[in-house]
Formats: C-alpha cells, sequence, structure tokens
C-alpha cells in the first residue's frame, strides 16, 4: 500500500500540475481580455483546486506512514529528514491554502474582472510553493519522476 501511494503521489503531481496551469493561463488570459467567466473557466478553477485537495490528502497519508519522517532532534539536522518531517509538509499546506483561498474569493468576487485576477494571483502563489516544496530529482533528497 506505501509504495502504491508513493506512486500515486509522485505521478498525481503531474495531472494536478497540468490542471494548475491550465487554470492558470486561462485565468490570466480572460482577465486581460475582460472576458465574462463562464461555467468553464469556473470548472478548471474548481478541478486544479479538487486536484491539489487529493493530492494533500495523499500526502498527509503518507507523511504518517514514511520513514522519512521522523519526529526527535536528529531530524532537523539531517537534510532529508528535515525537508520530508517539516519542509515539504509547510510549503504543501500553504500552497494548498492558497489555493483554495483563490478559487473562494475568486468565486465571490464583485466583477468578472476580479475573479480572475483574484483566482490568478492565488493560484501562481500556490504553483511557487508547490515548485519550490517538490523533492526534485537533482536534489540531494530528491525522489523520482513518478
Amino acid at each position: 500500500m506505501h509504495n502504491f501511494l508513493i506512486h500515486f503521489h509522485s505521478g498525481w503531481r503531474w495531472i494536478f500540475l497540468f490542471m494548475l496551469v491550465i487554470a492558470l493561463v486561462n485565468n490570466l488570459i480572460k482577465w486581460r481580455q475582460g472576458a465574462s467567466q463562464t461555467p468553464s473557466d469556473q470548472k478548471w478553477n474548481l478541478y486544479a483546486m479538487s486536484a491539489a485537495h487529493l493530492q494533500a490528502i495523499v500526502g498527509f497519508i503518507l507523511y504518517f506512514m514514511s520513514t522519512k519522517v521522523q519526529f526527535g532532534g536528529e531530524s532537523m539536522a539531517d537534510p532529508i529528514l528535515r525537508f520530508f518531517t517539516a519542509e515539504h509538509i509547510m510549503t504543501m499546506v500553504i500552497a494548498v491554502a492558497l489555493i483554495t483561498i483563490g478559487y473562494s474569493r475568486g468565486k465571490r468576487a464583485p466583477n468578472d474582472t476580479a475573479k480572475f485576477r483574484l483566482a490568478f494571483w492565488y493560484y501562481l502563489g500556490g504553483l511557487i510553493f508547490i515548485l519550490a516544496g517538490i523533492p526534485w530529482p537533482w536534489q540531494e533528497y530528491g525522489a523520482g519522476w513518478f
């Protein structure tokens, strides 16, 4: 089960990142064009947020199953343990929170331009945190591509 969840979490990130980038680009283009929001626009934002939440749920399950997460004094001295015990989870929680806030504030904004603008900036913030928190293969604590 643990191995399946690790591969799912690693593979799902690409689907999630794809949805997030589509929502970001869509929000940017529609914001700059001054377009009206359509149900399709709302769905891309919802898909990106839902994908973020699924990724977070699987990540939380792995957090409590992983041998790379250890609570003790030596955890902060070891770069790999520190990354997975503290840094990875904090950056991802912030990212998912930004995406969720962006979806919520964008949905309730007073006009279409504000909806696109708010969703864009919050989703962009989330994307920056995600890219900073992924254990890329070239880093010393890096995981595989899948």
